[in-house]
């Protein structure tokens, strides 16, 4: 069945797990469950962006092997997608919360921006470890398709 794609499965099931796990653990925090908008938005623990793409290059790492110019691509796909949710859109998150304070603080009509933080370390490692996992588990089922 070639519509069955592991490597399709995989980047979607990373992100679906990531996702509802990033909800069970904004619920567990808050004592009660929170907004479904949070099985959306971006940021918190885990990453659905790390979850999402080391799921995907699992997959293809035990599919096509670790030398095809395949995993190569999704390697570097890889480290660009886990490199942002750190470093750019962690830091874009840490000035809007500065731009936001400073608008409060000078009383300002600019209207507050939504402020999207980028994933800490250990986010991106647990959303990585989830996609690792993720992505093994799918192709084991998916082997004998």
């Amino acid at each position: 069945m070639e519509f069955l794609s592991p490597y399709i499965i995989a980047g979607a099931a990373g992100w679906v797990i990531a996702q509802g796990m990033k909800y069970a653990v904004a619920s567990l925090k808050k004592g009660r469950p929170v907004s479904a908008r949070q099985l959306y938005l971006s940021g918190h623990m885990p990453s659905a962006h790390s979850a999402t793409v080391v799921a995907l290059l699992t997959v293809i790492a035990l599919i096509d092997g670790v030398g095809s110019g395949l995993f190569g691509l999704a390697l570097v796909f890889t480290s660009v997608v886990l490199y942002d949710a750190m470093m750019v859109r962690r830091s874009s998150g840490e000035q809007g919360v500065a731009l936001t304070k400073l608008l409060k603080e000078q009383k300002s009509d600019v209207p507050l921006p939504r402020v999207a933080m980028g994933h800490t370390p250990l986010e991106v490692a647990v959303g990585s470890f989830i996609g690792f996992v993720v992505g093994l588990v799918v192709y084991l089922l998916t082997i004998s398709l």
